[in-house]
């Protein structure tokens, strides 16, 4: 499966050949740390879900793919009992604490912010999986091509509903949150993490 050439487009940058490395030589720390990011994209969706109970439509896509993270947790969770490894705690990176750093206070502007940023996360996610997927061995690269498409999905899902539920266009926030998104990917980090740029 190819990536979605809209992904390409939307992340201004490839992730560095230097982290693909490093996550072939951190095997459980990448299993460890993608179970804690699946168990946050969820915790997301949730938070969203009990912030804005008015919104129908962001209450019925954020429920759906709260379950369908979850899901992908436990997946993962099962690859690892598999292969033997135990879930200990590992600090997070500080990708989502980059993004999150420039999300605006005020109503509907911090609603937008969130769904741009979740859009941006999801479609990192699905741009990791897509190029570690030929390095992996046969059963995680088949598991991490899986899940490529319900990626695409939330990246879709959650740019439509900043489109949705802004006043108007997003395309400036947007742009502007692709260059915060390629600054934290560029940007060298102590760890390697799932989300981290390539560790120094």
């Amino acid at each position: 499966m190819s990536l979605l050439p809209e992904i390409e487009s939307f992340l201004l940058c490839p992730t560095p050949q230097a982290w693909i490395d490093q996550a072939l030589q951190h095997p459980e720390i990448l299993l460890i740390d993608h179970a804690n990011c699946e168990k946050k994209a969820a915790g997301t969706a949730l938070t969203l879900l009990f912030r804005y109970v008015d919104k129908d439509d962001l209450q019925y896509r954020l429920s759906r793919l709260a379950r369908e993270e979850l899901r992908h947790f436990e997946q993962v969770a099962a690859l690892m009992k598999k292969r033997g490894i135990a879930y200990r705690p590992v600090s997070a990176s500080l990708y989502a604490q980059r993004l999150h750093a420039h999300i605006r206070k005020g109503e509907p502007a911090k609603l937008v912010d969130t769904l741009i940023v979740g859009a941006y996360i999801e479609a990192r996610s699905c741009e990791r999986f897509y190029r570690l997927a030929p390095y992996l061995d046969e059963e995680l690269g088949s598991f991490y091509t899986s899940l490529l498409k319900s990626e695409a999905r939330h990246y879709q899902g959650y740019l439509k509903m900043a489109e949705q539920y802004s006043p108007e266009p997003i395309d400036e926030r947007v742009a502007f949150f692709a260059e915060i998104e390629r600054e934290a990917i560029l940007t060298p980090d102590k760890d390697f993490r799932f989300h981290s740029g390539a560790a120094a």
